[in-house]
């Protein structure tokens, strides 16, 4: 039937994403071009950029910006820009992030600054330049943070960058409370060990008896990218109108044991 109702559908709608360029940001681009939206993809890795535009559906239809989201100064002129190209914004995917397995002893000053930087204040910089009105699309927006199954249950030599990603969770329930007055809804996803072109040669991954250690922990075995990308259709859509303030796991069942 055509012009069927589809909940689940981007059609229309503009979706910002950070961390565009490789992994999960890049599943999560290509995933939301498929679902009929327009893009604004913001990385620091140029050439992953355009290797990800090469990706998507109607790839001449999209906006690309080369930039460092650790520099606040720069993103709102970014955002502008992109906003004048393709139209106020519906979503943001905040998938910018880095990983570190720290020991307690071996973490040093330059460590959490990094990662803080990174995972937490490069989102919530984005996140406050796209929640002005002038960028705001008047039917409302979903705004999706990137946590970790890290952030709720503890992981050896993983201090730091759990501390990183449970900030990610509480910032996204308060703001979650914060601008529904504005109709934006605020939610975070949680995923658990899922294999990247980054992480597939990495000793938890490649050596198999690493490996099958992790697979035990997800009752589903380990995820893709595509999982992710997936559950991010659904809290950018339409179809989870009536959600916010809360955090999806998405993790094979890693937290149901």
């Amino acid at each position: 039937m055509e012009n069927e109702y589809n909940p689940f559908s981007l059609q229309g709608k503009t979706i910002v994403i950070s961390g565009a360029a490789s992994g999960i940001g890049r599943e999560c681009a290509i995933t939301c071009s498929l679902m009929g939206a327009r893009l604004i993809l913001l990385d620091l890795n140029g050439d992953g950029l355009k290797e990800t535009k090469e990706m998507l559906a109607r790839p001449e239809s999209h906006y690309f910006a080369v930039i460092d989201l650790t520099e606040k100064g720069k993103i709102d002129e970014i955002i502008s820009d992109g906003v004048l190209k393709e139209g106020k914004i519906h979503g943001l995917l905040n998938c910018a992030g880095i990983s570190a397995t720290l020991p307690l002893n071996a973490v040093k000053e330059q460590d959490l600054e990094k990662l803080f930087k990174v995972n937490v204040f490069s989102g919530f910089y984005l996140t406050q330049s796209i929640c002005k009105r002038k960028y705001l699309s008047e039917e409302g927006a979903s705004i999706v943070f990137f946590s970790s199954v890290a952030g709720t249950y503890g992981s050896n030599a993983k201090s730091v960058y759990g501390m990183t990603k449970g900030a990610l969770k509480s910032l996204a329930r308060s703001l979650a409370v914060e601008l529904a007055r504005i109709k934006v809804r605020v939610n975070s996803i949680s995923p658990g060990v899922i294999i990247t072109p980054i992480n597939q040669n990495l000793p938890h991954i490649a050596i198999p008896e690493k490996r099958a250690e992790l697979e035990k922990l997800h009752l589903l075995g380990l995820g893709k990218t595509s999982d992710i990308a997936n559950a991010c259709v659904y809290l950018l859509s339409d179809a989870s109108r009536w959600v916010t303030g809360t955090n999806l796991f998405v993790d094979g069942g890693y937290t149901a044991r």
